[in-house]
């Protein structure tokens, strides 16, 4: 079943939301082999670091929000590491004493394979090779740019071009339009790499040795010892009780926790839907939890996939996984046929709690979520875009637990967007007196400040949910190229 051009996608066994039709049909092929929801989300993923390089790839991040049947939910940060040669000294030295969005020193090592394999040998069913397949294939025969794809690709293309790795890899002289086919054979050989020797064939050897050489060309500062020493670990979600739901974040280093303490501003509140000062309220409690993940956790702005799965055993996941700002730091592997993520970008100045430092990890803006019901499964979801995704998070919980909203129909509806702490974006579409109301409370219009090149983002949300009846429902986002199947 496809999802349907309106409504959500409903099922009765498993189902699949993920932000392209290949990852959600490679998805459902490894579930439909007996996979577990683990292999199918890493079916889908390596998809999505082919079809949507400016997103996702082999050079950033990965995070899941894991809810294993009969077990405790949990967490997995695949988050990487500053290499162990930057100082505070160099970050000080620098303009403003931060890190600057694509500068060489943003690169940090990249998380998603060793995420990819850890996640694999616990929870998986299948071979890890065959799980690979798909984006294999993918790669190396080439695929139709997507529509939101394509519309990227050109909106950034000064950043492919201003590398030569990068260059090479995503067409700097002629930027792919919807419907080109465009193949990356490096990155099928890499692939094919890891799908026969495990996460080694990238931590370790030659692939290692190609990243710290176009690092080091770049100047960035990532090294082979960075790549061989990066490990990812387990944690436990943090909780917060909203409107009959437990919703459930990923602890720092990501600013999971803003949106939870924004829910616990709003919890005992009444929240009339159709009431415009509703809105002021959610956006308030929003920026004021922001504030606080800023403060303690660290300091925000990033471009992400997502996919949320529920199996036959009721094994939910959500993995997320990210280079961070379109093309991560711009800087190219052109032997892998990557780029490497700018997640340094996320640190805070010297002397901050979120302050650089070697072997850090950066403050980082994926948070896979999910929500219970009764102490059971209710939904796994995650809201892609830097830093929509706290607040995409905020609105979708709002709309299912508050207002009772079907899952399609609440990631439809027309969002808002904090560009600054006293500034919101509306999406087109949004209710009558929304904008007035903000702008008594002080809010000015914040449209076209956004981080898409001056346009907001409003983000791509994916979800898969429990209905009543304890058949699954699954929506989509029609602001990303993306698909949700289920059987």
């Amino acid at each position: 079943m496809h999802h349907a051009a309106i409504g959500t996608l409903a099922a009765r066994e498993m189902a699949v939301a993920a932000g392209h039709p290949a990852a959600t049909r490679a998805a459902m092929e490894a579930l439909g082999r007996g996979g577990s929801a683990i292999d199918a989300a890493i079916a889908a993923d390596a998809v999505m670091g082919v079809v949507e390089p400016m997103a996702t790839g082999l050079g950033g991040d990965l995070s899941a929000m894991l809810l294993p049947p009969g077990e405790a939910p949990l967490t997995y940060n695949g988050t990487g590491r500053a290499p162990a040669a930057l100082s505070e000294a160099m970050v000080a030295a620098l303009p403003g004493g931060r890190i600057p969005e694509r500068h060489p020193l943003s690169v940090t090592v990249p998380g998603a394979v060793r995420g990819w394999l850890d996640l694999h040998a616990r929870f998986g069913r299948l071979d890890f090779a065959g799980l690979l397949a798909p984006a294999i294939r993918i790669a190396r025969e080439g695929f139709a740019v997507g529509p939101v794809c394509a519309r990227e690709w050109a909106l950034f293309a000064d950043v492919v071009r201003g590398d030569p790795g990068s260059r090479a890899i995503y067409r700097g002289d002629a930027i792919p339009q919807a419907g080109t086919q465009f193949s990356n054979p490096a990155l099928a050989d890499l692939l094919e790499r890891i799908a026969a020797e495990g996460a080694e064939a990238f931590y370790r050897g030659t692939a290692a040795a190609a990243i710290a050489r176009a690092a080091a060309r770049a100047g960035a500062l990532l090294c082979e010892g960075d790549l061989a020493a990066h490990e990812g670990n387990y944690d436990i979600p943090l909780r917060q009780g909203f409107h009959g739901l437990e919703i459930l974040e990923c602890p720092p280093n990501t600013h999971g926790m803003g949106v939870l303490d924004a829910l616990r501003r709003l919890e005992g509140e009444v929240l009339p839907m159709e009431d415009p000062e509703t809105t002021v309220k959610i956006v308030e409690a929003t920026r004021d939890g922001m504030k606080e993940a800023r403060r303690v956790v660290a300091d925000p702005s990033g471009n992400t996939v997502c996919t949320a799965i529920i199996d036959r055993d009721g094994f939910a996941v959500t993995m997320m996984s990210s280079i961070f700002k379109r093309f991560g730091s711009g800087i190219g592997v052109p032997e892998l046929g990557i780029c490497l993520q700018n997640r340094g970008f996320g640190f805070s100045e010297p002397g901050h709690v979120n302050g650089p430092a070697p072997g850090k990890r950066p403050y980082h803006t994926v948070i896979p979520a999910a929500a219970l019901k009764d102490g059971r499964t209710h939904a796994v979801f995650g809201v892609v875009g830097g830093l929509m995704q706290p607040q995409g998070h905020v609105q979708l919980v709002t709309r299912i637990a508050a207002w009772g909203q079907g899952v399609q129909e609440a990631i439809d509806a027309p969002r808002w967007r904090l560009e600054r702490d006293d500034a919101v974006a509306l999406e087109e579409g949004a209710a009558p007196g929304v904008a007035e109301a903000l702008a008594r409370a002080g809010f000015r219009d914040g449209a076209g400040a956004g981080d898409m090149a001056g346009r907001n983002d409003f983000g791509g949300a994916q979800m898969v949910m429990r209905g009543p009846d304890g058949g699954l429902l699954a929506g989509s986002d029609r602001r990303k190229d993306g698909e949700a199947r289920g059987r």
